[in-house]
């Protein structure tokens, strides 16, 4: 487990409704193609393309290897598969910048009944690195909710086609 009770970290959370039931929501999102919904801008890459996959994105112990378009990759692994109310992953092996800020990420959603529709949840909790925490809750963070906002609308967009 990457992050334990006592670990200081950096939460970053962020919200989207679709009028979708939860089951389709979850059954969209847990095995999107990260491709089309983590797009590259100013400050952040984005997914180009997935390697190291060789099962179903759909069991706790899974992993891959997202790879960016700036070259550089992590390691992604499942820790929580719940279908259809959450699905938890941990990141780590960075090879860019978050590095050399973070231990690792704990990702998590989840896919709360909001009347008809869904209420998605999505956090990412990072592991600072010694003395990197303040850069993580400062200057970081409102960058990473943004690029966060915008895949997870493109997330429920995706959902929503599937009405």
């Amino acid at each position: 487990m990457l992050i334990t009770r006592t670990d200081r970290t950096v939460s970053i959370t962020v919200f989207a409704r679709t009028p979708v039931a939860p089951a389709t929501a979850f059954a969209v999102i847990a095995p999107i193609d990260l491709s089309l919904v983590f797009k590259a801008d100013r400050f952040f890459p984005g997914v180009s393309h997935i390697e190291g996959q060789h099962d179903a994105w759909d069991r706790a112990g899974v992993a891959r290897e997202p790879h960016f378009t700036d070259g550089s990759h992590v390691t992604e692994r499942l820790t929580e598969y719940t279908a259809p109310h959450g699905f938890a992953y941990e990141l780590t092996g960075f090879t860019n910048v978050l590095d050399g800020l973070a231990q690792g990420v704990r990702g998590e959603f989840s896919f709360l009944p909001d009347g008809t529709g869904t209420n998605i949840r999505w956090t990412y909790e990072f592991l600072p690195r010694r003395g990197r925490g303040w850069v993580l809750r400062g200057p970081f963070k409102p960058l990473w909710q943004r690029y966060m906002r915008r895949a997870l609308g493109l997330m429920a967009e995706a959902a929503e086609a599937r009405r």
